[in-house]
């Protein structure tokens, strides 16, 4: 069993922050949170109050303004070919995305490319609000051992970013992805 986070590792890119601008442009209104979600980021990027989950729910107020099951299918059809290559010619039937991302957002493009394991943050896809936590670092150990034997052998994970270290840490063998380039993971980075 393989194991992936999503962002930047197998998506060219950040497929939340993509899927907002799109519907932002699709529904206008979205335009009118924008100044409650930049109080909410320097609040906890600049002046380190609340949490990421704190601040990413203030984010996903934006879908109140979406037709979240139509927004997402169409948004696939449109970024689907994102999916990086290297991904796509060593997939295997077991893969596991775990990612922090929202489930609803990722389960269709999971389905499509007949991944049948996806664990990510649950996430109101009406409301925007978590039931859970965001599924980040070891959140994401903690979410793979709900659903998996402690047993389990992750033979090789893979991420962009040393924030999921301890994933790397339960696998057999880590990469590092950067693009398309696969590199041995450095566990004396942070």
């Amino acid at each position: 069993m393989n194991s992936y986070d999503f962002d930047k590792t197998i998506y060219d890119g950040d497929s939340t922050a993509d899927f907002y601008i799109f519907s932002m442009k699709k529904h206008r209104k979205i335009v009118t949170l924008f100044p409650s979600l930049l109080s909410s980021a320097m609040n906890f990027y600049i002046f380190k109050n609340g949490t990421k989950t704190e601040f990413k729910e203030v984010m996903y107020r934006f879908l109140q303004y979406c037709n979240t099951k139509e927004d997402v299918e169409e948004f696939w059809k449109l970024n689907e070919h994102k999916i990086k290559k290297f991904y796509l010619t060593q997939q295997k039937p077991d893969d596991v995305i775990i990612s922090a991302s929202p489930e609803f957002l990722l389960a269709p493009i999971c389905k499509k490319l007949g991944i049948k394991y996806l664990i990510a943050s649950r996430v109101n896809k009406k409301s925007g609000k978590y039931t859970g936590l965001n599924c980040h670092g070891e959140e994401k150990v903690k979410r793979f051992y709900e659903i998996f034997d402690k047993n389990t052998v992750v033979e090789e994970f893979y991420s962009d970013s040393y924030s999921d270290t301890p994933m790397a840490k339960i696998a057999q063998k880590a990469f590092l992805v950067k693009g398309e380039k696969l590199s041995d993971w450095n566990f004396d980075k942070k």
